[in-house]
């Protein structure tokens, strides 16, 4: 899937294009509930804040993609900034904050098809998506491209055709029902009724919604020019903000924030009151295909970090082999597997299990966040504006990972997060003493 010598194909449009592909999710789609639950319409400030953090974290990460072209990406600035250790450790936890990424997308698939079929198990919705997105990763990057392009159009529309549906239900409920829609006024007037905890609480699933900004690192080296990478990033980025935004101010103008739930996501729940069927169902259908396509672009993600910690010998070098496939068989076998355990770990613990998985993910992806800036500034000459920026960029990601702390079931996701770093840890430090010893000998 690439390589170092390929010529690039890509525009910085397309690149833009795939990013919102690889974004918009059920990160948005459904932990905007929880965001929601967590701050109430203050909400707003937590997506702001979680889109000034991740620009930062782009803007870095495509600017050492500009000077350090690898198919291998922050890993393996990582590498050439601080040595084998960092690249090591960092293509695993964005190894593993992948793995559970797809898990908590499998399990939100799989509760959004209950809305069709109620008496569907989680698992069995679960296991035919896990299936399908395998068969599209097997159709190279080609496949995967053309896959992302349309389902990320797709995704644009669904949040455009809410944002127009509510205008219009609230231009209606305001004029001729006053008192079937909230008015705006209504709706605002407690905006801090959660008051700043609220907001600390909620910065972790905002900035879920962004998982996948790392994505588009791993594609630079697939446009025509890698220069445009900044760019590409900067549009996806304002415009998933204006419309996430737009989308979340205007379903919390329609319903009260205390009525959103956390197993369903709040354009359903915003939309259920007004008798509109057709609209229901449709938007549903956008929503499996939200959290289908930002699995398979963490499906991509893990099988292009995998072959190059192979490639590295930093993962059993036969994990890389190719034959007469598209991508390594191999690599795509740990993955069915690893998909395999997610699906398993779902059908066991299915109470909060989604919450628990998405908060493990999110801060896993934040560490990696982390790394990307603090190799930045190692990797690169900065000037001073840039160092103010990213040290603004660290402290976002380290008070959202510090709102972990506020709450029971983010802790427990924090401890998720903290044992596998901790596995990590101690296999990087075996990893480096073998070296050592291997030199000395």
């Amino acid at each position: 899937m690439g390589s170092k010598t390929k010529k690039g194909l890509m525009t910085w449009w397309q690149l833009s294009l795939l990013g919102v592909g690889c974004t918009i999710g059920t990160g948005f789609f459904l932990g905007s509930s929880i965001a929601i639950e967590k701050s109430g319409p203050a909400v707003l400030i937590s997506f702001i804040l979680a889109a000034i953090g991740t620009y930062i974290v782009y803007d870095a990460l495509s600017k050492m993609s500009v000077e350090h072209l690898d198919k291998g990406s922050f890993r393996s600035y990582a590498k050439k900034a601080f040595g084998r250790w960092a690249g090591f450790s960092n293509g695993w936890v964005y190894l593993f904050s992948e793995m559970l990424i797809m898990g908590s997308q499998l399990i939100a698939l799989g509760i959004f098809t209950q809305f069709w079929f109620p008496s569907l198990p989680i698992w069995i919705g679960t296991s035919i998506y896990a299936v399908l997105g395998l068969l599209v990763i097997l159709t190279g990057m080609k496949g995967f491209e053309k896959f992302q392009n349309i389902f990320g159009l797709m995704k644009m529309a669904a949040i455009v055709m809410f944002i127009i549906v509510a205008v219009i239900l609230l231009s209606r409920g305001m004029t001729s029902q006053p008192g079937d829609v909230n008015s705006l006024l209504d709706t605002y007037k407690n905006f801090f009724s959660e008051g700043y905890r609220g907001i600390w609480l909620a910065l972790l699933y905002a900035f879920y919604a962004y998982g996948g900004i790392e994505v588009m690192g791993l594609l630079v080296i697939d446009l025509k020019d890698p220069k445009q990478a900044p760019k590409a990033g900067k549009i996806m980025i304002i415009v998933l903000t204006i419309i996430y935004i737009l989308s979340i101010a205007l379903a919390l103008a329609l319903i009260s924030w205390g009525k959103f739930k956390v197993e369903e996501s709040p354009f359903i729940t915003a939309l259920e009151n007004f008798q509109l069927p057709y609209v229901m169902d449709i938007f549903n259908g956008i929503l499996i295909i939200a959290g289908f396509s930002t699995m398979v672009a963490s499906l991509y993600g893990v099988l292009t970090i995998l072959t190059s910690l192979a490639e590295d010998h930093d993962a059993p070098a036969s994990l890389a082999k190719k034959g007469n496939m598209k991508v390594p068989l191999p690599a795509f076998l740990f993955l069915a597997g690893g998909l395999l355990i997610t699906i398993i770990i779902g059908f066991l613990l299915p109470d909060k299990i989604f919450e628990y998985m998405i908060t493990a993910a999110g801060l896993m992806l934040l560490y990696n966040w982390l790394f990307i800036l603090v190799t930045y500034t190692k990797l690169m000459k900065v000037s001073l504006w840039e160092r103010v920026k990213t040290i603004i960029g660290m402290l976002l990601i380290a008070i959202t990972i510090s709102g972990t702390l506020g709450e029971k079931t983010s802790r427990l996701g924090l401890y998720v997060s903290l044992l596998f770093i901790g596995i990590i840890g101690i296999c990087t430090f075996i990893m480096v003493k073998k070296g050592e010893s291997k030199k000395s000998v």
